[in-house]
């Protein structure tokens, strides 16, 4: 009797994608973490909708593995098998995709920002729960789309602080003007 094949490639390209016999996923990823690009601070927000909108409805997703190559040719590793991370990535996959370094990166970006939320106490401040909904800072979500990942796909917690103090510092205070008239 001839031996299955383990896994079947579904895409080509800078990502390849391979279904394993029990239905996890793993994506050979030819990027590292680190060097996936931007991503829209709107497809962020979209994103986090629609994970929220499937953990809500228990769709949880399945197991995927990533293998990033690394510039100097090794390799890093990345497993998702905790059924929320899970189910975030099968939202993304389900909306985006994640055959594509945009969706790769809005992807680890989504995790990578809830992993931040979860450990950095001084973001507490940057979202609020309302009728069992996060509502973020939209300047959170600005530089959750752009800041660059780490090498295990995740924020550098304090620099992701200073870019955001830097970046209240360059906005004008919501004062009224002065124009020495008086009421």
């Amino acid at each position: 009797m001839e031996k299955q094949n383990q896994h079947a490639a579904l895409h080509e390209g800078p990502i390849r994608i391979a279904r394993e016999v029990d239905g996890a996923l793993t994506y050979l990823v030819d990027v590292a973490p680190e060097d996936l690009p931007p991503v829209r601070k709107r497809d962020v927000e979209t994103a986090w909708e629609a994970a929220r909108s499937a953990a809500r409805a228990r769709l949880w997703g399945r197991a995927r593995g990533f293998r990033f190559r690394r510039t100097d040719g090794a390799y890093s590793d990345l497993l998702l098998v905790e059924p929320n991370a899970a189910c975030w990535a099968d939202a993304v996959d389900r909306t985006v995709g994640l055959h594509n370094t945009y969706g790769l990166s809005l992807c680890l970006r989504l995790l990578a920002l809830v992993d931040l939320l979860a450990r950095a106490r001084w973001a507490d401040k940057l979202y609020s729960l309302e009728h069992g909904a996060a509502v973020l800072d939209p300047a959170l979500l600005r530089l959750a789309a752009t800041a660059r990942l780490t090498p295990e796909a995740g924020f550098d917690a304090a620099e992701f602080y200073a870019r955001l103090a830097a970046a209240a510092l360059d906005q004008p205070a919501n004062t009224a003007r002065l124009t020495g008239a008086s009421a």
